[in-house]
């Protein structure tokens, strides 16, 4: 540990680059996905019906267990149907996948498509879980 002090000591240069790099990073990442929000959140947007979940994992792990009243549009048809969205324009789009690694993609999708009020559930499926809130299954 104290090599790395005296290291950041003697190269101060190197060491900001690589706290500016990792900064730039992050804030690209974070803008790249759109803003996340939790379960718990999800949970009171969804209650007072104000919000869809569009789940954007493919039919087998939408059948295996779903949040209640979410639309399956999986990623990879997403483009092409997302017109299907268009009679929920006025609420709030919440964009639910897996572990929530493609929920960014789909929110820029969906951006693209002309849908503003879209965020994404962050963690995905695997936090709602966690959090032990409900999933229907078929």
């Amino acid at each position: 540990m104290d090599r790395l002090f005296e290291f950041v000591v003697n190269h101060y240069i190197l060491a900001s680059l690589f706290v500016a790099f990792l900064l730039a990073i992050f804030v690209l990442e974070t803008r790249r996905g759109g803003s996340k929000i939790s379960a718990q959140a999800a949970v009171s947007l969804i209650n007072k019906d104000e919000a869809i979940v569009v789940d954007i994992r493919d039919r087998k792990e939408f059948t295996a267990g779903r949040i209640t009243g979410s639309v399956n549009i999986p990623l990879n048809s997403l483009k092409s149907r997302a017109s299907e969205l268009n009679k929920y324009k006025d609420k709030q789009i919440i964009v639910a996948d897996k572990m929530g690694q493609h929920g960014g993609m789909a929110v820029k999708q969906l951006n693209a498509e002309g849908y503003t009020n879209v965020v994404r559930l962050g963690g995905g499926i695997s936090e709602w879980k966690e959090a032990n809130l409900p999933l229907v299954k078929k």
